[in-house]
């Protein structure tokens, strides 16, 4: 086998963690849309100011999201160069 390619093992690990950091950042963005229309409801907010609430809870979370995503896949790598 040629030690420059991964093994099939390591193929799969980078498979669960990549799959692992969808699904993390997905309800994680989830989470925080939903914590902006709950206050949004809670606080009887309509019209633009409602809509600016959902905007930017949407935007919040798609950030929080990337963050999210980038950050399990950055901490993975490293720990695969480091060899564990």
């Amino acid at each position: 086998m040629d030690m420059g390619r991964e093994s099939r093992w390591e193929k799969d690990a980078m498979t669960v963690e990549i799959a692992f950091a969808l699904v993390t950042a997905a309800v994680l963005a989830g989470v925080i849309f939903a914590a902006a229309w709950a206050l949004a409801l809670v606080l009887d907010l309509s019209g633009s100011t409602g809509r600016g609430m959902l905007v930017g809870g949407a935007l919040l979370g798609a950030v929080a999201g990337v963050w999210r995503l980038v950050w399990v896949l950055l901490r993975f790598d490293e720990q695969r160069r480091m060899g564990h």
